[in-house]
């Protein structure tokens, strides 16, 4: 049991093939399917955003602070799991759905990042289609990305472009292996 349980939550062998990670992981294929019924945000563009905040790690956490550059003093920040998903923007998530769940659940963390977008695109009208915006209100927060706080942060939007990228690819590669995925998930049913 503790090697299954081990197995469950190591990352992909290959994270850049969305369809080789749902292969491997077909749960996660399930989890990924929920989440785009559950919320409408595309699942390229939730799995680009969950490998680049913890590149598919459980329980990635931020780097950690240090006091006079040698004292360790805590993390940077309480974002941890697979979403890297803040403690108030979790408890958000919580209160806004019922959903008792954790941060380095990979089901939970999808439907994490679900919520996220959609509530992203109520609240400042950013499409569940536009990444690079979803990932900066994701990184920065809604109010980052309402006042573009971002436009003094050339990294992040370098990131956000990265995502981007991601996630198209991620989207033309489940393109081609959809049917695949989806006889294999009735087969089971």
């Amino acid at each position: 049991m503790l090697v299954l349980s081990g197995c469950a939550t190591s990352p992909p062998s290959n994270q850049n093939d969305i369809c080789a990670i749902f292969r491997e992981k077909p749960d996660w294929y399930e989890a990924a399917l929920d989440m785009n019924k559950e919320w409408g945000t595309p699942i390229q563009i939730a799995m680009a955003i969950i490998k680049q905040e913890s590149s598919f790690h459980h329980d990635a956490k931020p780097p950690k602070d240090y006091l006079l550059g040698f004292i360790p003093w805590g993390r940077v920040s309480s974002a941890y799991g697979y979403a890297q998903a803040q403690d108030p923007a979790w408890d958000d998530f919580q209160n806004a759905t019922d959903n008792g769940g954790s941060r380095n659940d990979f089901e939970d963390a999808m439907m994490f990042v679900g919520w996220y977008t959609r509530e992203t695109h109520r609240i400042l009208g950013v499409s569940m289609w536009d990444t690079y915006h979803q990932y900066l209100a994701y990184h920065e927060g809604r109010g980052g990305l309402k006042s573009h706080s971002y436009r003094s942060k050339p990294s992040v939007m370098r990131v956000a472009r990265k995502v981007e990228r991601q996630a198209k690819t991620y989207g033309w590669q489940l393109k081609k292996c959809r049917k695949e995925l989806d006889d294999n998930l009735s087969w089971f049913f």
